[in-house]
């Protein structure tokens, strides 16, 4: 087999492949031998047709589609190789010359991996800042761990106070007329969530169970529903019960109850170093995220648009996966936020745009300081997810290795880190 590659434009090239004759006849026996099973003539069994007789009665071109559906993905893969180029995309392949007895030729236009004119990434300068804990950082920390697993008690009487969870009924109208998403029955609603248009929570604090109230709001000007945007609504609420977390009392042996901790001194030692790692995490994401961003902002490439599309599509697929696990229907949230998917596709661009040409640039980084993934990279990294998911650290090689690509896709996000490192341990840090 011959290969030959040629760039017709910066990211897009010609690989034009000769498979010799004699792979050509066997992908046309093969052919055959799928075809003649279809294949029913006076005075033999079907699918018992001899070959000579086959291409007499039909001709050989009949074999052509099936044979070159054999044989040429393995070509093209094999003529990727052997070129070293980066497809981003599916190849438009046109036939050159198809003949029995004859080489089979065809080429293939493919849109390639773009190359990456690094600019300055060594000796950036980034600024620095002080990440500390806040004097209260560790009360409020345990706060919230009281309110996780605080128990809940319904209140027969009382009023709706900020932090409380209610059930309510609410009916709403823009001039005089009922808009879609604007009334539910038995609503779950936790005050001061924020999950409502500004106002609307606020103003069901100081209701008592049965009570009903009409409430009016305004839609703000980037409101995601384009025909409420900016619009006042009235709404129709009644209140059925009030839902209020009680919290426990920090003591031993609650700490015993949901953590490994014996005494609240020792809880709360830990809460302390957890919130510090936190802040340690805080601090070299800040630098790292400055030395990102200067190095692919020095960088130049130009990227192909599949690459960028694909990537829109990843992210819109992550997306949707999201609204599902909060049991939300894609279709019906593009409905409702009156959305077509074009322009859900438009709002994606810019950070697809981001997400593509970050990764060029890193590993575009990667490869000009040659840092590389060892195994016992790649093994440490299984550990840590193996203590996180409580699993065998086997066992999760197994799962990795079932997917696809995988731990390939460990290695690589493993070699994205290094990188990311690399850039912060090079850098002047003021």
């Amino acid at each position: 087999m011959t290969v030959k590659w040629e760039k017709t434009e910066p990211n897009v090239g010609v690989l034009e492949v000769e498979v010799d004759s004699e792979r050509f006849s066997e992908a046309l026996e093969w052919a055959y031998r799928k075809v003649v099973k279809r294949v029913s003539v006076p005075g033999f069994r079907k699918g018992k047709v001899p070959r000579r007789m086959f291409e007499q009665r039909f001709g050989v071109e009949s074999l052509y589609e099936e044979a070159v559906d054999y044989v040429l993905p393995s070509a093209y893969d094999e003529a990727v190789r052997e070129s070293g180029i980066v497809p981003v995309d599916r190849p438009e392949v046109s036939v050159v010359q198809i003949e029995k007895g004859k080489p089979f030729v065809f080429k293939a236009t493919v849109t390639v991996m773009p190359e990456v004119e690094l600019g300055e990434y060594k000796g950036l300068e980034l600024e620095d800042k002080e990440f500390s804990l806040e004097e209260n950082a560790v009360d409020e920390e345990v706060e919230r761990i009281r309110r996780t697993y605080a128990e809940i008690e319904v209140l027969d009487e009382g009023e709706v106070e900020t932090g409380d969870t209610v059930n309510i009924d609410f009916t709403g109208t823009v001039d005089g007329e009922e808009f879609e998403g604007g009334q539910a029955e038995n609503y779950q609603l936790e005050i001061g969530s924020g999950l409502f248009v500004k106002g609307f929570e606020e103003q069901l604090v100081g209701m008592k169970p049965d009570e009903e109230r009409e409430i009016t709001v305004t839609f703000p000007e980037d409101y995601h529903v384009k025909g409420l945007a900016n619009k006042e609504a009235v709404f129709q609420v009644k209140l059925h019960d009030i839902k209020r977390k009680v919290l426990r009392e920090l003591n031993d042996e609650f700490v015993q109850e949901i953590s490994e901790f014996e005494t609240v001194d020792a809880f709360l030692e830990d809460v302390k170093k957890q919130l510090e790692a936190r802040t340690e995490a805080d601090h070299k994401a800040y630098l790292e995220q400055q030395a990102v961003e200067k190095a692919v902002a020095n960088a130049k490439v130009d990227i192909p648009h599949v690459m960028i599309h694909n990537e829109i599509d990843r992210q819109i697929a992550t997306f949707s996966q999201q609204l599902r696990m909060q049991q939300i229907d894609f279709d019906e949230y593009l409905e409702f936020t009156g959305t077509t998917k074009e322009e859900l596709s438009e709002q994606f661009h810019a950070p697809a745009e981001k997400t593509v040409l970050t990764g060029l640039v890193l590993e575009a980084i990667a490869k000009a300081e040659d840092l590389t993934v060892s195994d016992e990279d790649l093994n440490q990294e299984l550990d840590k997810v193996a203590q996180q998911s409580n699993l065998e650290v086997e066992r999760v090689r197994q799962l990795m290795q079932m997917r696809d690509p995988g731990l390939e896709s460990m290695r690589h996000d493993i070699l994205i880190r290094k990188t990311v490192e690399f850039l912060v341990e090079n850098s002047k840090i003021a």
